[in-house]
């Protein structure tokens, strides 16, 4: 991996009345038509996920708007390049890490890891969005298992949190974010030296990365500023990242339908629970097997054991074992895509991380709720090696950091000699 500074572009919190107002999720966390983008003239969600009738109205709004907060002085480039330690806390967890320009490396150097699929559509319109911008507005998390020792990134990062911090601002998940700038070179050159030597997993990221690599095939010139990605890079050594789960929410199949298709292909057994009771009856069926827990009619569902003759005919066969274990596989080769045929597109499907809202829209919109269990992670590391891809969304690695602490502009980026 190979790591520079970069001169971040941050807000002024002079001219914003305080970082909490404007700072967000990353975008999956949030959605089109939610209330924070309008609470704040300037909340990073008008850059991030802008608000227009059209595709095209949506880029020329992001790129005016980043622009004008520009020209205005909402938002500035730092006078030097830097490195930046990254620090998310809540309660007794801490988690720190490193953000910069990392280069951009396509999957078969085996350098920067992906794990999960990406969605074409999705990937077409965060592209657009980067070429009418032309910046980076919110870091991917990757993750690389450092070496402790008196040298490299551990010890840069541990002097530099013994300074005052550059910000401090909490969100209203309790999270307390502190961000520092490493500018000096020798400091610069130690980080780098070390990450250098590892190799990352695209922890949360891999259509903004998937985007990275598309644009800079399209530039004419190389070395180029396209050639490098904003990231946060966090040892898990050190900071194990949490691994959640991602859910379904089946828009147009009502509970009665999909356990009426099930039929005797799954166990089924009915759960008149609390959500936690039902989540913990899921986890203790997930360690023996696949397991799902569909919600939506005011009671759960919890299906396990599923006919193995039926996953034998409907999973792939041209990936192993460890993949076709996977609830994921299973969910979308042989539920979605056989059992209740539904097609894999925003019509049909939305992805929820949190397991009580997918429960209310379900309820609300008499639609499916399949609640998911996390994989482990050693398994994901494990089919990252291998070069294999689990379906998308599999995953939910966090915390994710801030989107609106640190922006990446491609136009003031100051690249190495050659």
């Amino acid at each position: 991996m190979r790591l520079l500074p970069l001169r971040g572009v941050r807000y002024v919190p002079e001219e914003v009345g305080g970082l909490e107002a404007v700072i967000s999720p990353p975008l999956d966390g949030v959605v089109r038509g939610d209330e924070r983008a309008c609470a704040h003239p300037h909340h990073i969600v008008r850059l991030i996920l802008p608000q227009a009738d059209t595709a095209e109205g949506r880029r020329r709004q992001a790129s005016g708007t980043l622009r004008a907060w520009l020209a205005e002085g909402i938002l500035a480039s730092d006078a030097e390049p830097a490195l930046y330690v990254y620090e998310q806390s809540r309660g007794d967890f801490v988690q720190r890490g490193v953000i910069g320009a990392l280069a951009l490396s396509p999957p078969e150097e085996g350098i920067v890891l992906p794990h999960e699929d990406v969605i074409v559509h999705v990937l077409e319109e965060r592209a657009a969005l980067v070429r009418a911008t032309a910046a980076h507005l919110e870091p991917l998390l990757l993750s690389y298992r450092g070496t402790a020792g008196p040298t490299g990134a551990t010890s840069v990062v541990e002097r530099a949190t013994a300074r005052p911090p550059l910000l401090v601002t909490t969100t209203e998940d309790g999270f307390q974010h502190r961000l520092w700038s490493i500018t000096d070179q020798t400091d610069v050159g130690e980080v780098a030296d070390h990450i250098a030597g590892h190799q990352a997993l695209i922890a949360d990221g891999h259509h903004r990365w998937a985007t990275y690599l598309r644009l800079q095939r399209e530039q004419a010139v190389t070395p180029s500023p396209w050639d490098y990605g904003l990231v946060l890079l966090v040892d898990t050594a050190l900071y194990p990242l949490q691994v959640n789960a991602i859910h379904r929410l089946l828009h147009r199949l009502p509970v009665s339908e999909a356990l009426d298709a099930v039929g005797n292909s799954f166990r089924v057994r009915r759960l008149d629970t609390s959500l936690a009771q039902a989540m913990a009856a899921l986890e203790e069926a997930a360690s023996t097997g696949n397991a799902f827990l569909l919600a939506g009619d005011g009671s759960y569902h919890l299906l396990d054991s599923p006919d193995p003759a039926l996953l034998a005919r409907t999973l792939r066969q041209d990936r192993p074992a460890q993949w076709r274990a996977l609830d994921a596989a299973v969910l979308h080769e042989t539920l979605l895509a056989q059992v209740w045929c539904i097609p894999d597109d925003a019509d049909s499907i939305a992805y929820l991380h949190d397991a009580e809202s997918a429960v209310e829209q379900a309820e609300l919109h008499d639609a499916t709720a399949v609640l998911m269990h996390p994989v482990r992670e050693e398994v994901v590391h494990d089919l990252a090696r291998r070069g294999i891809t689990m379906p998308r969304k599999s995953t939910s690695f966090g915390p994710k950091p801030a989107s609106g602490l640190i922006l990446y502009s491609l136009e003031d980026m100051c690249l190495p000699p050659e």
